[in-house]
């Protein structure tokens, strides 16, 4: 699994009518991959809510988002696992068929959630308009 993590003031992402939005915290794209299990996914979620991203009262990036009253924004992105090394349109291959990446993304969301995360979830295998305000920036590549 592979997770790209941004610090937002604000995040927002619209599919198909619905609307989903966070104030201040972190938007996650999730990418999973074809051999990514159960394991992996509850063991990213629980690092994911531990991470000290978050700015304290002397602006160190020192904080969790529990720690700040924040909220998570979780989107799944397949094309996390895009592969353009052979051409220019990226062969996306090693990224999990839709059933099994949809199992994983809401272990991963339902886990973060059991440990106390506020958390919202873009809408699955869907086009989605997404608004984000970047906080720093601060931008995190994190792969399990």
């Amino acid at each position: 699994m592979k997770l790209v993590i941004q610090r937002v003031k604000k995040a927002r992402v619209t599919a198909e009518g619905h609307e989903e939005s966070i104030g201040h915290g972190l938007f996650v794209l999730v990418g999973v991959g074809e051999d990514d299990g159960e394991e992996k996914a509850e063991k990213l979620a629980e690092k994911l809510y531990k991470m000290r991203l978050m700015a304290d009262v002397d602006g160190k990036v020192n904080r969790s988002v529990a720690d700040v009253d924040g909220e998570f924004m979780v989107v799944s992105q397949f094309t996390l696992y895009g592969d353009a090394s052979g051409g220019n349109r990226p062969s996306f291959v090693k990224a999990a068929r839709p059933d099994k990446a949809e199992a994983l993304y809401e272990l991963f969301c339902k886990r973060l959630k059991e440990l106390g995360g506020k958390v919202k979830m873009g809408s699955f295998g869907n086009y989605m308009n997404i608004e984000a305000e970047l906080d720093g920036p601060v931008t995190i590549l994190l792969e399990l």
